[in-house]
């Protein structure tokens, strides 16, 4: 190291001596309830539930019991567990649910406790009328079925309107009346002569193929107890030891605060499973800390949301959307984890590299040893914390259900709270954990059902074939063409759907055409659809999560969102590796070296991209460096020995130029707090 960059070095940690992980901004106080409920449709419940609160209590405890009694006793038959979930949920959505965004401070209005109970009613009136409904099938069904179906469709898609957002309703309306009049349709390979509306509405209200079909029976199995597993380890303090670990072990690098929040918003997304409401919780620390030590607010926005945003990417507990994968893929869970894993670290290890490259072209150090948790101290009072996820990943691998392994990590979770007192929870607490576990469910319940409607018409109507043999004929059957037809598709979906919804789309039409018409793997292509189905919350112009990192980083939301796409850039290029390089998920017959010599390539392919984004490598990058670091980073994705190599030169040929070319003063402004 230079003198200069020495005395600079020291100067930047005097200043940083000021900031540690516990001091928050007195001038930045950010609430996070109105930033949820601006940006996060799913956090938009009433604060005033007045006499009712009762009933929200007595219900969303009766939702959660529920499925910890099924969880450990065995599901009930599909239909009816499916009835309890989405019922119930049902109820709860329109008592804790406005109409409206601006109405969540107020009481619930009588039209809303009426529209609460029919529709608890319409859910459960398959439990009570069960063995008639199946006879109702070969004999057709009563006029009360048929206006039972018909309440239980727009009672569903106004329920999901309201807790997840419109564009979700407005695909499933347009899916409906596909079903419905699909002879208008003016394409020839999309139309069919369409189905009376009984058919559809009972087929979708009764049938196990539809609304009550795989993503509800995953979510009533899988979903429902890994959420509340979510929930308690939020309240046993498991935020801020992530927080503290993530300090501990990266706070002393160069652009420490900015890899420190890239850990840290990693490891709880991979439990919150929110981007959005993960970006909060964790920015509101995070984005303030970066910002005094002088990253652009832009990129402190940006960091925060694409970290938050790839924790639903991460092993063990990837999101709602793993637990369908599943049963869409017929693979085990501990494979699709361990498929998912080195993706995963692909990701995070892109962002690492473009806030490294940042930080460097800022002249952003590390902050001081002195100042930072002890890693071995830490994880020797309080690495107890990690016993929930041992448990789940233990249970996994001893070939147990992802049922039970959720299960066994709720119990240790409850466990280590007890072990300190700060933690350990009061029966009130208790309860309020068995509430809160029913709430967080309700958009996801009601995300998954409504997909059902999609995946329904598309098993109906057989359009999923057909939207299959569009995008070969489309693509003029070349892969590569497909593959950006599916990423575009995947990403306009994303924006308005959620991940769980999204996925279940896509995996229904979209990633049938892979494999069936390009032969991509199967757990490749279904992980392709998976990757760009979440980063739509990083893509502009509708990237929510950045848009809630900006409003904390007080930054310009548009240019965060574009910040957050150059920090993700591995997010839109791991997909094809997927398919190109299957080996990076595990797919075929492989040796460890083929898998070793895989991962650093890919790496050096991430540094490439990720430093010519960023603008920097060794040095600020002139233009047609960027140009031919793009390009190697791009040559080392293909599995191909001799293109890897040129890719490599390409590389070392940037950095040994760099590091002939004299120190540029721009590249080392001096840093204030």
């Amino acid at each position: 190291m230079s003198r200069k960059e020495n005395n600079e070095n020291n100067q930047n940690n005097e200043q940083l001596n000021n900031t540690s992980p516990d001091t928050h901004d007195n001038g930045e106080k950010v609430n996070e309830k109105e930033l949820l409920r601006k940006y996060d449709r799913e956090s938009n419940t009433r604060s005033n539930i007045g006499k009712w609160a009762w009933v929200v209590t007595f219900l969303a405890i009766y939702l959660t019991l529920f499925h910890l009694y099924t969880g450990y006793y065995g599901t009930l038959q599909s239909q009816i567990q499916g009835a309890v979930h989405v019922g119930t949920a049902l109820g709860l959505i329109y008592l804790l649910y406005p109409a409206k965004k601006g109405l969540h401070d107020r009481g619930i209005p009588w039209y809303d406790v009426i529209l609460a109970f029919t529709a608890i009613f319409v859910g459960y009136y398959k439990i009570i009328f069960f063995d008639e409904i199946l006879n109702a099938r070969i004999h057709g069904y009563e006029t009360l079925d048929v206006l039972v179906a018909i309440l239980g469709v727009v009672l569903l898609l106004e329920a999901t309107r309201r807790a997840v957002g419109l564009p979700i309703v407005i695909v499933a309306s347009f899916v409906i009346l596909y079903a419905l009049y699909g002879n208008f349709i003016p394409t020839k390979m999309l139309s069919h002569s369409g189905f009376s509306f009984e058919r559809v509405m009972t087929d979708l209200w009764y049938r196990e193929n539809a609304i009550f079909g795989i993503p509800v029976q995953v979510s009533s199995r899988f979903i429902f107890l890994f959420l509340l597993f979510g929930v308690i380890l939020v309240h046993s303090g498991i935020g801020k030891f992530f927080n503290d670990l993530a300090f501990a072990l990266t706070g002393r690098f160069t652009g420490g605060t900015a890899k420190a929040a890239v850990s840290a918003s990693a490891m709880q997304g991979m439990v919150s499973g929110s981007s959005i409401a993960n970006t909060v919780s964790s920015g509101s620390f995070t984005i303030p800390m970066m910002k005094r030590a002088r990253f652009r607010p832009e990129f402190a926005a940006a960091a925060e949301a694409s970290a938050s945003t790839g924790g639903q990417l991460m092993p063990p507990i990837m999101g709602a959307a793993a637990f369908i994968m599943i049963e869409y893929t017929n693979t085990d869970y501990a494979t699709i984890m361990l498929a998912a894993l080195i993706p995963a670290m692909l990701y995070f290890a892109g962002i690492f590299m473009g806030a490294h490259y940042e930080a460097k072209k800022q002249g952003i150090f590390g902050a001081p040893k002195e100042m930072l948790p002890n890693t071995w101290q830490l994880l020797k009072t309080k690495g107890y914390m990690l016993l929930p996820l041992i448990a789940i990943v233990s249970t996994l691998f001893m070939g147990f259900t992802p049922q039970r392994a959720a299960l066994m990590g709720i119990l240790v979770a409850f466990g280590v709270s007890l072990i300190s007192k700060e933690t350990r929870m009061s029966v009130r607490k208790i309860f309020f954990v068995l509430e809160q576990g029913a709430r967080v469910a309700l958009p996801v319940i009601a995300a998954v059902a409504t997909a059902g409607i999609i995946a329904g018409v598309v098993g109906m109507t057989g359009l999923g074939g057909k939207v299959a043999a569009g995008i070969i004929a489309l693509s003029n059957d070349i892969q590569l063409l497909a593959l950006i037809f599916t990423m575009i598709a995947c990403i306009i979906l994303g924006m308005g759907l959620p991940t769980t919804a999204n996925y279940v789309v896509t995996a229904t039409i979209a990633a049938p055409a892979l494999i069936n018409g390009f032969g991509v793997e199967v757990l490749a292509a279904h992980l392709f659809v998976f990757y760009f189905g979440i980063v739509a919350d990083i893509t502009p112009p509708v990237c929510l999560a950045a848009y809630a990192g900006s409003g904390i980083a007080k930054s310009n939301p548009f240019k965060s969102g574009l910040t957050a796409v150059k920090l993700a850039i591995a997010a839109f290029i791991i997909p094809y590796i997927f398919v190109y390089n299957p080996i990076l998920v595990q797919a075929g017959d492989h040796s460890i070296i083929m898998l070793i010599l895989a991962v650093v390539t890919a790496l050096l392919g991430m540094m490439g991209v990720s430093s010519s984004v960023m603008g920097y490598f060794q040095r600020k990058c002139y233009v047609w460096e960027r140009f031919v670091l793009i390009a190697a980073g791009l040559m080392l994705i293909t599995p191909n020995i001799y293109i890897d190599l040129a890719g490599i030169l390409m590389i070392a040929l940037v950095w040994y130029l760099q590091t002939r070319r004299p120190d540029d003063k721009q590249n080392y402004e001096p840093v204030s707090a």
